[in-house]
Parts: C-alpha cells; structure tokens; sequence
C-alpha cells in the first residue's frame, strides 16, 4: 500500500507531462499547418497577384486577420470538446476499464476528427466572414475588385483548407501514439487487459491515398491558374477579355489531365500498398490457425524487409513447434516405455502396439495429424494399467471373475488419467483410443458395449495391433505363440472381435490375403 501511495503521485506528474506535451505538438502542428496552408499559399500568393492599391491591399489583409480570430475561436471550442475524454483520461486517478478503453479508442480517432475539425468550423469561421466582409468592402468601393473574386476565393479555401486538413492528419497521426501507448500500459498495470483494435480500421488506405494524390497534384496547378486568372484579368483591352475565355477552357483541360493523372498515381499507389498488406495479414491468420507458411518475397521495397521479418518469426516459429513436437512425443514414448517398464514380460509392448497402430493407419490412408494422433493414443492405451494392483496384474494363475474386472477397468482409468492433463482440449484426440480399444466390433467387448463403427477409429485400430502383439509376446502363465498362428486367429475374428477393414488391411500387410468373415472365435488380450 504504501509503494501504491508514493508511485501515484509519480505517475499522476508523468501523466500530465503526458498530456501538455500532446497539447503543445497539437498547438505546434495546428500553427504549421496553417502557416502552410492558409497564409503562405492563401495570402502570399493569392493577394500578392492583385492589381491594388496598398490600402486596398491593407483591408484586405484585416479583414484575413478578422476572419482568422473568428475561426480560431470556433475552432479552439472544436478542440477542446475533441481532447476533453483524453484530458480526463490522463487526469483522472481512478478510471474503471471501460472509460479507459472509451479513451483509447477516442485517442485512435483524433486524425479523423482534425480533419472534421478543419473541414468545419475552420473553413466555414475562416471563409464565411471573410467573403460576407468582402462583398461589404466591394460593395461601398472600399475595395475595387470583382464580384467574381469572391467565388475564386471560395474555392480557394476549400482547397487550402482541404491541403490543411491533410497536413493536420498526419501529424495528429504521430502525436497520439504516446497517447495510445499510455493508455495500453495502464489497462493492462490495473486490469490485465490489453488493448487492440483487432483489425478495426478507422481511416482506409485508399480513401487516404486518394484525397492526399489528387490534393497534392491538383493543389499547386488550381493555385497556379487562380493567380494567373487574377493577373489576365487585372489588365485591359479587348484581346485580353477574348484571351480569359479562351484561358478558362485552357485551365479547365490542365485540371482535368492534372486532376486524371493524380487519380491514376493514387490508384497505382494504393494497390502497390494494399496488396502486400492483404498478403501478410492472410499469411499471419494461416498462421494463427496453425499453418505456419512462409510468405514468397515479391518486393523491391521496404515491404521485403516485413516479408523478410515475417518468414524469419515463422521460421523460429517452426523451430520451436519442432522442438515442442520432439518433447511431447519424448513425454508419451517415456510414459509408455515406463509403464511397460512394470513387468519385463511385457516390455515394449506400447511401442510395438504403436507401430503396428501406425501400420494399419497407412493402409487405411491416415495421414499428418491424424496418424500422429493415432500413434500417440497407442502409445498410451494401456496407461491406465497404472491403477491396476501389481498382485493382479502380475499373477500367474487363472483370474478371478473379480480380478479380471479390475483389469477390464483399466481403459477407463485410462481416459480419466489422461483427463487430468492440462490444457484438456490437447488430450480429447486420444480419450476415445484409449477408453474403446478394448471394444469389440460385434459389440461383446467392454467397457461400454459398443459395436461397428460406434466404435472410435483408433480404438478399432488399435484393437487390432494389440491383440497381435499380445499373442505374439510371452506371458508369465502362457509362451507367445508364433506370427502365422497370430494372424490366423485374426482371419477368423474379423468382423466378430476385430473391425473387418482394418483386420484385413494387417493381414494383407504379411501378405496374407483376408478369407470370407467368420464368426465366434475370442481372443482375451488383457
């Protein structure tokens, strides 16, 4: 408690620090762009191709002054409204999870909504009161321009705020990522949640690129014939009238070619983009689901660097699923290897069930997962016999009814040790195995009577290995009968004791081809 009491002091200074920083990048960037934007490109080129007078000159200059402080009063309402949930955020102690997150997510859309910002209150604060001052100047001769201006301007605006707005997206873009950062760290410091936007895209690449190409090729040629159209039409005579109409058709062509052209760029540009991020986001969900495939490197650019970063994750991935699948197959080899372990009669025995498990499972047409479950389930399908009391499941002599129903329970201690394992979903591909691989397809076997093919395929599989292993090995009461005779009583329990498919497809493995089904013949493998 009292390290909690002497850090938040600490933290709360951090946050703050936090906070004027983003305030001032904010102010910084809003001052640049309208540096850019607005005076640099609006009044130093616009006004500076007027044919007027200095006092006309300096009114118009007031009244750009005038309608600035109108729109910047507008605007800093805008604002401050827009980073009220992040000052909160960053200023309240105890926030609960959800107003964290609402903070996080509002932080995310601060560049779309500057460009709101610049697309509203400022265009309308900025161009309404100073087009409505200038209509007034011209109207009482204060200033000695066309009406026909004013439309010029109006347009002109748009797309200086347009060109503003696109500078203040991307440097908001920037100024929030130690933001987003924050808010991150503390859900996950008081919650153990982490925040993400799970793909969620709030401003598009295309709709990006699109408005930032055309702008950045049609902003300077609009600028361009807007001043020049001021120039022509500040000069007199009759060829230069003749000569405007004929200019407009003229500038009305180089916007569309520059206008075409810029649309094109954005097209091409997009797609260049699009499609690598389109090819890394389907290889990282084949890779959440499991499939770990490596990208082919395409690109000549920056993109072969993430291409080069992903195969090279996917690599190491590989490596340790590697690693992992050697381990766990070393942890079921060692649990068979010790459970046979308990009697040297029946030593490899799991070993060998599994083997000949995997034999049948080729022939069968098993493949990948499915024959590595299968292997696994077999290695493991007497474990249960871990429950068994050593003074039944070494005797000698002749089992008692009792005492042989101690052993019929081993495959379902079995399933319930393997149950114990964690995480429970990994073992399910084996609990069917090892809990019916004593069930008989004419359904007389145990523990749950099943018959046909309600039994589980590696417990049908399995059935089949064990029993020829088990009167193939030596007991202590009984020698192990040889190969031929082995698989002679397999012949003659197809489709009574042993699944008929997987019974043939052994016998057919030594070459021995499967006769006509027969019924009644039992073989007790334990």
């Amino acid at each position: 408690m009292q390290a909690d009491i002497g850090l938040r002091p600490g933290r709360m200074m951090g946050q703050m620090g936090l906070y004027r920083r983003f305030l001032g990048n904010q102010i910084r960037n809003y001052i640049f762009g309208s540096a850019v934007a607005v005076l640099a490109v609006g009044s130093l080129i616009l006004l500076s191709s007027l044919e007027i007078s200095s006092i006309e000159y300096f009114r118009l200059l007031l009244v750009l002054a005038l309608s600035f402080v109108i729109m910047a009063v507008m605007e800093i309402g805008v604002f401050i409204n827009q980073i009220r949930p992040v000052r909160t955020a960053l200023y309240e102690d105890n926030l609960t999870l959800s107003m964290l997150e609402e903070a996080y997510l509002h932080t995310h859309q601060l560049p779309k909504r500057a460009v709101q910002r610049i697309m509203g209150p400022h265009l309308l604060g900025l161009s309404l009161p100073a087009v409505l001052m200038t209509f007034w100047m011209i109207y009482n001769g204060w200033i000695t321009i066309p009406y026909f201006y004013l439309i010029l301007a109006m347009c002109g605006a748009v797309l200086v705020s347009c060109m503003h707005a696109l500078i203040e997206f991307f440097l908001t873009c920037t100024a929030i990522i130690p933001l987003i950062k924050e808010f991150r760290n503390r859900a996950l410091e008081q919650y153990g949640v982490d925040f993400s936007l799970e793909g969620h895209v709030f401003v598009p690449i295309r709709p990006k690129f699109l408005v930032s190409c055309m702008l950045i090729g049609t902003f300077p040629l609009f600028l361009f014939i807007m001043a020049t159209h001021i120039r022509l039409n500040g000069q007199e005579g009759p060829v230069v009238v003749v000569g405007l109409q004929s200019y407009w058709a003229w500038a009305s062509m180089v916007l569309l070619i520059g206008t075409l052209f810029s649309s094109i760029a954005a097209w091409l540009l997009t797609n260049s983009v699009q499609h690598p991020i389109n090819e890394l986001y389907q290889a990282m969900n084949q890779v959440k689901d499991g499939y770990l495939v490596q990208m082919q490197d395409e690109y000549s650019d920056e993109f072969s660097k993430l291409v080069a970063g992903f195969n090279m994750m996917v690599r190491g991935l590989q490596a340790r699923e590697q690693q992992n699948r050697q381990l766990l197959d070393s942890y079921f080899t060692t649990l068979a290897v010790a459970l046979d372990a308990r009697d040297p009669y029946t030593a490899g025995h799991s070993l060998r069930v599994a083997e000949y498990s995997v034999i049948i499972g080729q022939l069968a047409g098993l493949t990948g997962q499915q024959l590595d479950d299968l292997r696994k389930t077999a290695l493991l399908h007497d474990i249960g016999k871990i429950g068994v009391r050593d003074s039944i499941l070494f005797k000698e002599e002749a089992l008692t009814d009792e005492e042989f129903d101690q052993i019929k329970s081993h495959p379902v201690l079995g399933e319930n040790i393997l149950r114990q394992i964690e995480p429970v979903e990994k073992m399910v591909p084996y609990l069917g195995g090892v809990r019916s691989h004593h069930e008989r397809y004419d359904g007389k076997g145990y523990p749950d009577g099943l018959a046909g093919t309600n039994i589980p395929l590696h417990g049908r599989i399995i059935a089949v290995a064990d029993a020829y292993d088990a009167m193939t090995s030596n007991r202590p009461y009984r020698k192990g009968m040889d190969h031929d005779r082995a698989l002679a009583i397999l012949e003659q329990g197809r489709g009574t004791q042993w699944d008929p498919e997987f019974a043939g497809l052994f016998l057919s493995y030594f070459g021995r081809k499967p006769e006509p089904l027969q019924t009644g013949y039992t073989v007790k493998t334990g």
